[in-house]
């Protein structure tokens, strides 16, 4: 039976999107910030979705921002600064450079200036009280110089709210029923089992009220067109032509290279001595045994 209840309370879960919170905690928290939503001024003309306040219903709200802007770093700057201030945190921040041709260009002999040609973008995500949500869009709205998309979600949570309520007193009255059980092995695993049921059913509650509370935005930011960086660097080539070939250096290595070289090959000769004189006697030998020319006797006219 246990396990049947945790199924059902799984299955629940999954169809509802896994949010689910205690409905006293939740939405004491979330009225408290509709009241100040309800009080915030957008001066941009921003989604209702992101300031939406409707009676007897909560909203987990998210966004998405993909836009040009004049200077990445600049604009990164500004938004992690309006995000603090909001009392929201950035979770991740990736600027980066990205080269797309550098050149090296000689101005003098020991001088040279490394051109970059680069474009720049960042990648981030912050939370933001989802009560300030528009306040934040319409800040990051002002540095724009060309809005590619934006995506604000309002996704209704209400039922599931109501679904973990309900949940929480099923699991409440299965342990005061398991309590009354006499005490076995199976009580034992029943209980265990319901108590990591409840843990699971409280860590969702906090989830859903963590995002509830704040609201998630991910801001694509870049520039629009290819920027150029000048860096005054040594020139490698005119060294590299310095010390390529240097010609008294080389004349004396060669001499000294050839001096080695006599001695190596006086000392290769003395190194076979055997053989030299072991050709020296087969050739003595050889002409010892070889006949002797008869001389003609000449005949005189």
């Amino acid at each position: 039976m246990k396990t049947m209840y945790i199924r059902l309370s799984l299955a629940g879960a999954l169809l509802l999107g896994t949010y689910s919170c205690k409905k006293g905690e939740t939405t004491a928290e979330y009225e408290a910030a509709a009241s100040k939503d309800s009080a915030v001024v957008v001066s941009d003309s921003i989604s209702s979705a992101a300031t939406m306040n409707v009676k007897d219903k909560q909203f987990i709200k998210t966004a998405e921002v993909s836009m040009e802007v004049k200077d990445v770093y600049d604009a990164t700057v500004s938004i992690e600064k309006s995000v603090q201030e909001l009392g929201g945190f950035v979770t991740h921040s990736d600027l980066k450079s990205n080269v797309v041709s550098e050149n090296t260009y000689s101005t003098s002999d020991e001088e040279a200036v490394l051109v970059k040609k680069y474009q720049s973008e960042n990648t981030m995500q912050v939370r933001v009280p989802t009560a300030r949500l528009g306040e934040l869009l319409t800040l990051v709205n002002n540095k724009k110089l060309f809005l590619n998309s934006r995506s604000i979600n309002a996704e209704d949570v209400t039922s599931g709210i109501k679904y973990a309520e309900l949940e929480g007193k099923r699991i409440k009255k299965t342990g005061e029923h398991i309590d009354k059980l006499k005490t076995n092995k199976e009580k034992v695993n029943m209980s265990n089992n319901n108590m990591a049921e409840d843990n699971l059913q409280q860590m969702a509650n906090m989830d859903v009220t963590d995002r509830l509370k704040y609201s998630t935005v991910d801001i694509y930011i870049k520039e629009p067109k290819v920027r150029i960086a000048t860096i005054a660097v040594t020139n490698t080539e005119s060294i590299d032509d310095k010390y390529t070939f240097d010609f008294l250096y080389s004349l004396k290595s060669a001499f000294v290279e050839g001096f080695y070289l006599i001695q190596k090959i006086i000392v290769g000769l003395v190194a076979i001595w055997p053989f030299v004189l072991v050709g020296a006697v087969i050739i003595y030998i050889i002409r010892r045994k070889k006949p002797a020319k008869k001389q003609q006797p000449t005949t005189e006219i």
